[in-house]
This record gives C-alpha cells, structure tokens and sequence, in this order.
C-alpha cells in the first residue's frame, strides 16, 4: 500500500435536523454534523429556513456541498467537521497543522522525523495521533515563527 493522501469525497448527504446534515464519505465514513454555528454567518443567511438548508445537493465530483441559494461548502472544511464528530480531533490538529504550512507528506515528515507513512495515515485518521506528534508539531510551529 502506498501511503498517500487520500481523495475523500462526498457521495451522499441528507438534512437530519434545521442545521444537520448526515455525511457519507467515499472511505466509508459517515457522521452527523452540526453546522447551526456556521448558518449564523452573514454569508450563509439563506440557509437559517430549514427548508432552503433541506434542500442540500452533494456538488461536482463529490469536492462540496452546494444549495440552490448558492451557498456552497468545500469538500475539506467538512472533512475536518468530520474528523471532530467521529472523535478524531487529534487528526484534525495534525491535517490542520499540515494545512496550516503547506506541507506535504514528505515535508511533514521530514519536519517532525517520522516516516511519510505515519504522516499519511495521521492525516487520514487511520492512526491515533499520539501525543508526542503533536506536540513535536508545536514545537516545529514554535521554531518557524518568527521571534516578535
């Protein structure tokens, strides 16, 4: 198996309640997400009536989430919601420090000494992150911040 950064899409989603929405994943992966915080943002109004938030549609390729108002929600904002409501945030912190200084595997490696395998399968949450990762990720963060 080649340790890779996996292509996760969007292949289903229904509203479960005025701000839910049930999730299924291409790996098989399915959760319930609430997004009441993020329908309070100005940019999202439309979607405070239950039946325009209803009205949800999985976008192109399976990259987001779009409704006919056309508010739409990207494919990888959602996976980190996801990885948070299946009990991962430890691989949330870790993709989203990744993200944060766009690295990839390689370089995420290379940054905290582990093997790009262990970067792939943190990232992807098929590993438990341990605590020692996460903290060598501060630590490089720490050390790439410039001193004020």
């Amino acid at each position: 198996m080649i340790a890779v950064d996996r292509m996760r899409t969007i292949k289903g989603v229904a509203a479960v309640g005025p701000a839910s929405l049930r999730i299924d994943w291409s790996n098989g992966v399915s959760a319930d997400l609430d997004l009441g915080p993020l329908i309070g943002d100005r940019a999202f109004a439309a979607l405070r009536e239950p039946e325009a938030f209803a009205a949800v549609q999985v976008g192109d390729w399976g990259h987001s989430l779009a409704w006919p108002s056309g508010a739409e929600l990207g494919a990888d904002a959602l996976w980190l919601e996801t990885l948070s409501a299946t009990g991962h945030d430890d691989a949330r912190a870790f993709l989203e420090w990744r993200l944060r200084h766009g690295l990839s595997l390689a370089k995420a490696a290379e940054a905290i000494g582990i093997s790009r395998r262990m970067v792939a399968y943190y990232s992807n949450g098929e590993r438990p992150v341990p605590k020692p990762i996460l903290l060598a990720c501060r630590g490089w963060e720490a050390e790439m911040v410039p001193a004020a």
